[in-house]
This record gives structure tokens, C-alpha cells and sequence, in this order.
């Protein structure tokens, strides 16, 4: 158990594509997968991707319970995905604020796919397929863009809808993403 150093945005392993794993269940694995879920309780994140703390791996995980930082949004049991592929089956976008651990105390506001289909494996390497919508797509697409080397202020279209925390939400307690 080990909270890891958050890589953040200028990073070079933030820019680079992930690897794919290639053994699964191992005790490498699994121990990265529990500095993962301890570096994002303890930052109060709604996912992380290996490479935020410099493991340039395709894994993710996300959970969201009772988070400060997410107090309106859906509950979403903690999911890890090894190997993730979004699929689209629709193309319908919406735009909501998104902020990072990788970009501390800023947002922006991001259009994602509302409804994706994501296929991965978990710590066994058994096929996980599912269809989600909403928060639960735009969390799957944020921490996906991570394993390509892309952060969620490359998808902002207007930068007029991009700054800190503070300036854009003066008195406001929790955010949509």
C-alpha cells in the first residue's frame, strides 16, 4: 500500500501512449492496482490512469462514493480496467466540467460522448463489455484519454470555458466532474 507522487500536465510520461499488459493476476499487477486505489481515495479523485503516477501501463480505475469533490453525480462501483477500448454506438455529445488530479485546481468544460461501450479485463484477465452513459462514459473517456497520451484541456473547444477553480466557481462547493 503506497500513495504515489501524481504525475502532473507538462510530464513527459503524460504525453506518451500506454503499453498494453501482457500477465495478468500477477503480484505487480495487483500491487499497482492498490497504490492506484489508494493514490485516488487520498486525493479525493474519481479515477486514475497508471501513467498519472509513472507507470506507463494501460490500466484505470474509478470509483465514485461519497466524493467532496463529485457530491451530485451518480454512484459508480470501482471498476478497474486493464486494456480499455471505447466503442462508439452513438454520437451524441454533451459538454460538463472536468478537472484532474494531473491538472490540480483547474476546469474546463469538455464535450464527450454521452453513451459509450467500453471493453477491458480485470486483475484476472476476464472480458469485461458494458454500456454506460452520462458521468460513468465521461469518467471511462477522461481516464482512456490518459493511456493516449491526451489530457482533458486538448479536448476543451473554447478556452473561454477553462480556468481555476476559484475564479470560475467562487462560492460553489463540488462540481459536476
Amino acid at each position: 500500500m503506497a500513495i504515489r507522487e501524481i504525475l502532473r500536465m507538462g510530464h513527459p510520461l503524460l504525453k506518451a501512449v500506454a503499453k498494453p499488459v501482457t500477465q495478468f493476476n500477477t503480484p505487480e499487477l495487483q500491487s499497482l492496482i492498490t497504490d492506484m486505489r489508494d493514490t485516488m481515495v487520498a486525493n479525493f479523485g474519481a479515477g486514475l490512469a497508471a501513467p498519472q503516477i509513472g507507470v506507463g501501463l494501460r490500466v484505470v480505475i474509478f470509483a465514485i462514493q461519497h466524493n467532496p469533490r463529485y457530491p451530485k453525480v451518480e454512484a459508480i462501483p470501482e471498476t478497474i480496467l486493464i486494456n480499455p477500448e471505447i466503442l462508439l454506438e452513438e454520437h451524441t455529445q454533451i459538454a460538463g466540467w472536468e478537472g484532474c488530479l494531473s491538472v490540480p485546481g483547474l476546469r474546463g468544460w469538455v464535450p464527450r460522448y454521452q453513451q459509450i461501450r467500453y471493453r477491458a479485463y480485470n486483475l484476472q484477465g476476464d472480458s469485461i463489455d458494458r454500456v454506460v452513459t452520462d458521468f460513468h462514459a465521461r469518467v471511462v473517456q477522461h481516464e482512456v484519454d490518459h493511456l493516449d497520451g491526451i489530457l482533458y484541456p486538448q479536448r476543451i473547444t473554447d478556452m473561454r470555458q477553462f480556468g481555476f477553480e476559484q475564479a470560475l466557481f467562487p462560492q460553489q462547493e463540488g462540481l459536476s466532474v
